[in-house]
């Protein structure tokens, strides 16, 4: 609120925010950001086992790379037009009419461009995209579970998810998910199991083999003259 000659241009805080005038006009497009592309959230089973002991998964996915032969352009000549369809915004608004005096109005990407803004002549779309600016791509995967990790926990590949011009690469992220175990019952770091004993068992001792989840075979016995209780 100081003090100082000339006229002071309302869209200043857009032009430093977003690098142009909210209306249109010229601006920098300095501070302009790069839009991030969404995250793959893959699912992945694992045994008990395989949270004990450690495991490695190879999984093969598919994925969007950009086209190397035209570098994301999308054309041979690296040329588009304006999408006559949305006026190069990418976005359609139509309304729909609810009732007397009521209209609801609705914006969702162009089917013309698909949410690009840009059209490419027929006969200078790239022959490798057919215009579509990515490609797709077969990766392998290899999935490091180590031992201990909970139902539920992330293991993070970064950008490694689908390719995109003018885009940051998202992730893929895969979720592990337990499967059941028709023995143990994992709770935290701790492993319940079950047995049945019979009265005499329980009065006058047993023991029997507990398989481990890692093959290793365990004595459990009860010392002499203990009575357990269920």
């Amino acid at each position: 609120m100081g003090g100082g000659g000339g006229a002071h241009d309302p869209f200043d805080i857009f032009q430093s925010f977003f690098g142009g005038n909210p209306f249109g006009g010229g601006g920098s497009s300095r501070g302009r950001r790069q839009r991030r592309g969404e995250d793959v959230i893959h699912p992945l089973k694992v045994s008990l086992e395989d949270l004990y002991n450690g495991t490695s998964k190879k999984l093969s996915l598919s994925r969007n790379i950009i086209c190397s032969k035209c570098k994301g352009k999308g054309s041979k000549s690296g040329a588009s037009m304006k999408c006559s369809g949305c006026q190069g915004s990418g976005m359609k608004v139509s309304i729909r009419h609810l009732g007397p005096s009521m209209i609801q109005q609705m914006q969702h990407p162009c089917n013309d461009c698909k949410g690009t803004g840009e059209t490419i002549n027929d006969k200078d779309r790239c022959p490798q995209c057919k215009g579509e600016k990515v490609v797709q791509e077969k990766k392998v995967l290899e999935v490091n579970v180590e031992k201990g990790m909970q139902n539920g926990q992330k293991i993070t590949f970064p950008g490694e998810a689908d390719e995109a011009p003018d885009t940051v690469t998202g992730d893929i992220v895969f979720v592990l998910q337990q499967k059941d175990h028709p023995k143990f019952k994992r709770k935290g770091d701790d492993l319940f199991v079950e047995h049945t004993l019979t009265l005499t068992e329980a009065l006058c001792g047993f023991q029997f083999i507990l398989t481990h989840l890692d093959g290793r075979q365990l004595l459990i016995k009860t010392h002499p003259g203990e009575v357990v209780k269920p």
